[in-house]
């Protein structure tokens, strides 16, 4: 599966101002035509409308939110140019619902408190376009992005090349050595072609403050992937999903079980995973399942470069 959608992060000396300009992304001033129209308190938050729908289809998108008003559209600015054709049309409803509105509004809010938010603009959807509707074998469910510099990028537990593997993701990659032997553990934490397979990593909020764990918790960002996990619970079949931790259960409790595969184990956090996740057996299980189901498994063994 190829990711879609990328694009180039915006640039600053200070990492810092650099995720910050990324982020300002996601609003832009709305016109009637694709030309982009830079008032003085907008500047910063411009973009050209029709570069960013270079690889999203600008018909679907202009049918999707037709009749929408300028506000709404500046604040819908990022989904309706980073977000995966297939899940834009399956969320569409939830885009204008006021609780998304208001979200919208508060991650405006938090830019012009120059508050640095994580993961970068480009990549809060980045779930999305590795893992569309069409193509989910397994869901993970995680909580919020890793808070501190160039970490998140979109996918629950994996952080960006660079960055030390996270102590959770170090536990999974011990669990998976127990379910298969010969698992070649990667020097990174980086699970991209594991979100190719099919695999979506999906965090409860998708975005979060700088040093400020659960900052954007209750804003608004749980009824979205509520909706997310809503859609594929009633319209899909033959999903593995799997809830570590209390968090994730809860998140997950309404998956109809005659339908898809529903695995727990507690979180494999450092202060919970000796208590039964590293002998959990959840990605053979998951194989187990999908292969008994007529699906390719997932080749977890696939994170070497």
């Amino acid at each position: 599966m190829q990711t879609t959608n990328k694009r180039p992060a915006l640039t600053d000396s200070r990492e810092g101002v650099k995720k910050q300009a990324t982020l300002t992304s996601m609003f832009k001033p709305s016109t009637t035509t694709t030309k982009t129209v830079v008032t003085v308190t907008e500047k910063q938050m411009s973009t050209t409308f029709d570069q960013n729908l270079t690889e999203n289809n600008t018909d679907l998108v202009a049918k999707l939110f037709d009749g929408l008003d300028d506000e709404t559209k500046n604040l819908l600015h990022l989904e309706m140019t980073t977000m995966h054709q297939e899940w834009l049309k399956v969320l569409r409803p939830e885009l204008t619902k006021p609780y998304f509105i208001k979200l919208k509004k508060y991650l405006k809010q938090e830019l012009l408190n120059k508050q640095v938010i994580y993961p970068p603009a480009k990549d809060i959807y980045s779930w999305s376009n590795y893992t569309p509707p069409s193509n989910i074998k397994v869901v993970i469910i995680g909580q919020d992005p890793y808070h501190g510099p160039k970490q998140a990028h979109g996918l629950c537990f994996s952080v960006a090349k660079g960055v030390p593997t996270p102590p959770s993701l170090v536990n999974i990659y011990k669990a998976l050595i127990n379910d298969y032997p010969n698992f070649k553990k990667p020097d990174h934490g980086y699970l991209e072609n594991w979100a190719k397979q099919g695999v979506l990593m999906l965090n409860t909020s998708l975005t979060v403050r700088r040093a400020a764990a659960a900052s954007h918790s209750n804003q608004g960002w749980e009824p979205f992937t509520d909706a997310v996990i809503d859609y594929l619970n009633e319209k899909k079949s033959n999903i593995v999903f799997l809830l570590w931790g209390s968090h994730a259960q809860k998140k997950g409790a309404k998956i109809n079980k005659s339908k898809h595969l529903v695995l727990k184990s507690v979180h494999p956090s450092p202060l919970s995973a000796h208590r039964g996740f590293f002998d959990c057996q959840h990605f053979v299980k998951a194989n187990n399942f999908l292969e008994s189901r007529g699906r390719t498994p997932i080749n977890w063994d696939c994170l070497e470069d």
